[in-house]
Formats: C-alpha cells, sequence, structure tokens
C-alpha cells in the first residue's frame, strides 16, 4: 500500500538566511516531517495561500496537520489583545481556518498540534486563554509536564496512561468550540487535548509538541486512519 500523503501547514516569515541569501520563506521545524516519516507517512509542506484553495488542496491529502507556530489573532474569537499576546500572523490565519474548514467538511483526518489546537478551538466557535504561566519555563527552550487522558475518547484509546510531554506554550483553550470534547489534562487544569466524538471524524488537537519527543502514538494514529481512508 502507498504510504498516505499528511500535509502539515508551514510558517511565513519576513527573512530566513541561508548561505549569502536572506529572504522571505515558508519554512517548518523539521521536526514535524520527520515524525509524519517515522509514523509511515509521506509528509507535504503547505505554505500559506490563498483561503479559496484550502479545499483543492486538502482534497489531494489523506490527512491534515496544524502546526504550531504564533498566536491566533484575538479579533478571530472576539476578543481584545492582551499586552503579552504576540503580533498577528493573518495570512496564516486565514490559511489554516480555511485548511481546518476543508478537512471539517471533507471528513479528511485532522491534527492540530499547539496553535494548531487552538485554532481548531477557534474555528468552531471558541474562545483563548491568551496567557497562562508554568507552561513554557525557559524562553527558547521545551521544558515538559504530564498530561493525563480523559477515559473513553479518542486520546486515551491511544495513549492510555498519564504521561510527559514536550511543552512550550503560552496560551491555552477557554470556551470549547462547539461539539470538541476535552480528552487530557495537565495537573493545573489546562486542557491538553481536545477532539470531536468518533462519530464526527477522526479531530484531534494537541496541545504539546509532539514532534520534540519520542513517543509517535499520536501521529500513528492519524497516518492510520489517513490510510484507512
Amino acid at each position: 500500500m502507498a504510504r498516505p500523503l499528511i500535509g502539515v501547514s508551514t510558517y511565513l516569515e519576513a527573512g530566513a538566511r541561508w548561505g549569502v541569501w536572506e529572504l522571505e520563506a515558508a519554512l517548518l521545524p523539521v521536526g514535524y516531517p520527520r515524525l509524519v516519516q517515522r509514523a509511515g507517512g509521506l509528509a507535504a509542506m503547505l505554505p500559506p495561500d490563498a483561503p479559496e484553495r484550502a479545499v483543492e488542496t486538502v482534497a489531494r491529502l489523506d490527512a491534515l496537520v496544524i502546526a504550531g507556530g504564533p498566536d491566533v489573532d484575538p479579533v478571530r474569537y472576539g476578543a481584545e489583545r492582551e499586552p503579552r499576546t504576540g503580533p498577528p500572523a493573518p495570512e496564516r490565519d486565514a490559511w489554516e481556518l480555511a485548511l481546518i474548514d476543508a478537512a471539517l467538511a471533507a471528513g479528511v483526518p485532522l491534527l492540530g498540534i499547539c496553535r494548531g489546537m487552538q485554532l481548531l478551538n477557534v474555528a468552531l466557535g471558541g474562545t483563548l486563554v491568551q496567557h497562562l504561566d508554568g507552561h513554557a519555563e525557559v524562553v527558547g527552550v521545551f521544558g515538559g509536564h504530564p498530561v493525563k487522558p480523559v477515559p473513553g475518547t479518542r486520546y486515551a484509546a491511544i495513549v492510555p496512561e498519564e504521561t510527559s510531554v514536550p511543552t512550550y506554550h503560552h496560551q491555552a483553550v477557554d470556551r470549547l468550540g462547539e461539539g470538541l470534547l476535552p480528552s487530557a489534562y495537565a495537573a493545573d487544569g489546562t486542557v491538553e487535548a481536545l477532539e470531536l466524538p468518533s462519530g464526527q471524524g477522526w479531530v484531534l488537537g494537541v496541545q504539546w509538541h509532539p514532534e520534540m519527543g519520542e513517543d509517535v502514538r499520536v501521529m500513528r494514529a492519524l497516518v492510520e486512519a489517513a490510510a484507512a481512508g
């Protein structure tokens, strides 16, 4: 069987340097494609594009990953920007929201990672906490904390035990989006994973960064769902 094609959304940066060049770049930390590959999939990078092309893009994929990255613009969930919220990334917000909508409409398996989970929540009408302490201990360094699954959820079926996960974020889910269920929590009560019920397709978001760890179970579950088609 052909390995399923997993699209992963990318950053859009004003300037990136390699060799003698510094140019605008669509880029992605290599942990994302490597995790897809380790889990048995083929990775395809999806740089920001016109939102109206999202349906055509998703139609060519077997599954979609919305990667981590900058804070979601609070205007997307009707909130005022707080002082510690990062600068907006309007092109990326628009593109990834369109990708999420297209994947949900087409029943394409969908995994949101960190920002991706938060954006999934916003896409379904939820809101975010714009800053919380304790989930990014040192600037530029991934930390870790235990995450406890909610019994009976999709996530608990994939990772049934409490486990320590690589983490780096300062925002979190506040009000859950329509239909979403929390499927894992941190010790402080932060929602660490959420999902749609199984009858509504394979849709999962995780607050942490599995691409920075050794556990491939979440990504492998996505790849298996993509292969089952």
